[in-house]
């Protein structure tokens, strides 16, 4: 049984008890006609060929509740890629898959980038941006929640804790976080445990209790790719296109709403997708990268809110970033200790060395050029500067599903 403490500025809903999966749906089915929800779905080709999205197909087909399900495929420049994703999602009978890689909506995409904003690469945060415009499109949902192709956990109780916040009227949070627990033969969640804690809690420590740091201390696992948002919300927070796109949000939707109507909830026991790797000496690929482009963010967030940095400051962070970690890693020794895991401890030292300098490039980096990169623009101002736009947006999807 989990516990019940409330710790920090956001709510936790916690999973207590047994799963009770009927009545979760029954209480969804109730009142999704109310408040409709859609599930949007950023997706790969290659999942299709996963272990875990054959599961999310079949348990998605059984659902009773969802309004529609929006499967925004990216890094698919062939029809044959995009028509198998597809064909793949068909038994999900609500399902509609948004081909954000294709000729008809880059056609669209390159008259924003003629009026002068700037949509991005392809990739996960394009593809959540597209599904949300595509949803927003549609103007049918009150509610948008999101998860990734790749959970080997996923199950009917996972998706509808995730929903239940937003749809049921006296939650009606405006952003939903999930977390959980994820543990094998050994911990795992390395990036969170090893990085996004310690660094966040050293910041603290350095730079004092600033509001941003405790909303983003709160949340337990502020990587899970498993959250939700008002569509008012979603019109209003800009998606970032890279590994900072979790941090960049979270500190989105601090900007646009108040902590009090953000909640966490717990969607499961344990939770298990594919594991990155740490690729220690190419900052271009695996965890590297990712620490590199989480750090970035939550630096650019902070310079945000009036933090100022430089070398001396870089320096101070890193050695209380090293000493937090390093503290870190002996309080998750004991853990595993007490629970019979295996702990490699030379493994974790090496990971909080990697990401140190991974932080401390970043840093060097921001010094040089603080300016944040550009940003997918938020969907109030794409509407605004092109009012039509997700009208024809709509007639593109509707196109390529004509094929």
């Amino acid at each position: 049984m989990s516990d019940f403490h409330q710790t920090g500025v956001v709510t936790t809903l916690h999973r207590l008890g047994p799963p009770g999966v009927e009545r979760l749906e029954a209480e969804l089915a109730h009142h999704a006609s109310e408040n409709p929800v859609s599930l949007v779905l950023p997706c790969l080709h290659t999942e299709i060929h996963g272990a875990a999205l054959p599961r999310i197909v079949d348990v998605l087909s059984k659902v009773p509740y969802l309004h529609e399900v929006v499967v925004s495929v990216s890094g698919t420049p062939s029809f044959a890629e995009y028509d198998a994703v597809r064909r793949f999602f068909a038994p999900v009978a609500s399902a509609t898959c948004v081909w954000g890689s294709g000729p008809t909506v880059g056609g669209l995409l390159g008259r924003m980038r003629d009026s002068g904003l700037e949509p991005g690469p392809d990739g996960k945060g394009r593809a959540v941006w597209i599904g949300i415009g595509y949803a927003l499109a549609r103007g049918e949902s009150s509610a948008l929640v999101f998860h990734d192709c790749d959970i080997l956990t996923y199950d009917r109780e996972f998706l509808a804790r995730l929903c239940l916040p937003m749809v049921h009227p006296n939650l009606g949070y405006d952003y939903v976080k999930g977390y959980y627990g994820r543990v094998t033969d050994r911990l795992h969640g390395r990036v969170t445990r090893l990085l996004v804690t310690p660094l966040i809690r050293s910041l603290k420590r350095t730079l004092g209790d600033l509001p941003l740091l405790g909303f983003l201390d709160s949340f337990r696992y502020p990587l899970a790719g498993e959250f939700g948002m008002s569509a008012a919300l979603a019109r209003q927070v800009r998606i970032p296109n890279d590994w900072g796109l979790e941090i960049g949000l979270m500190a989105e939707v601090f900007r646009n709403t108040s902590p009090h109507r953000a909640c966490q909830v717990e969607l499961c026991d344990n939770y298990d997708h594919k594991h990155q790797e740490l690729s220690r000496g190419d900052p271009t690929r695996g965890l590297n990268r990712m620490v590199i482009d989480i750090a970035t963010s939550l630096y650019h967030n902070l310079a945000g809110v009036g933090v100022q940095f430089d070398a001396g400051f870089l320096n101070t962070l890193c050695s209380a970033y090293l000493r937090q970690a390093q503290d870190t890693i002996a309080a998750y020794a004991d853990v595993a200790l007490v629970n019979g895991l295996r702990f490699d401890q030379h493994d974790e030292e090496i990971l909080v060395e990697t990401f140190t300098s991974g932080l401390r490039a970043a840093g060097l980096a921001f010094v040089r050029d603080p300016l944040p990169p550009e940003q997918i623009p938020n969907w109030h101002r794409v509407i605004a500067a092109m009012p039509e736009f997700l009208k024809d947006l709509r007639y593109a999807v509707q196109a390529d599903r004509r094929g």
